[in-house]
């Protein structure tokens, strides 16, 4: 399973309404193992970060109010990856590991940024 990343608009109804991905862009956010194993990690929860880590308990909500904050914490977390990446892992080289997470975190600020483009928010599940 792979975790997503997708932008949402509040209806009149107060209901969530996801947008289409646009073509060109990705919605992947990582591996479902990710939740704790990167976004969830010791790394990024010493990093100050309070967003990534509600993915290691369940899905993660930024509501259109806090996309500027959320992707603030995209750049710190961008600016630690090689802390980020997990190294003790025999299939895969921490340089992979690195560049995997900076493609799945691009992704994230791309849907933050179409997000506050539309005043919408972002929800990665």
């Amino acid at each position: 399973m792979s975790l997503s990343v997708d932008v949402f608009v509040v209806g009149e109804d107060d209901k969530m309404n996801l947008l289409d991905v646009p073509e060109g862009s990705s919605d992947l956010a990582g591996f479902e193992r990710w939740r704790t194993s990167v976004w969830g990690s010791e790394a990024v929860r010493s990093s100050g970060a309070r967003f990534f880590p509600i993915l290691a308990r369940g899905d993660l909500t930024v509501a259109p109010d806090q996309v500027a904050d959320f992707l603030d914490e995209c750049a710190l977390i961008r600016s630690n990856l090689e802390l980020v990446a997990p190294s003790a892992d025999p299939a895969k080289s921490h340089a992979e590991y690195v560049r995997q997470i900076s493609e799945r975190l691009r992704n994230v600020e791309d849907a933050a940024e179409r997000a506050q483009s539309v005043r919408g928010g972002v929800i990665i599940w």
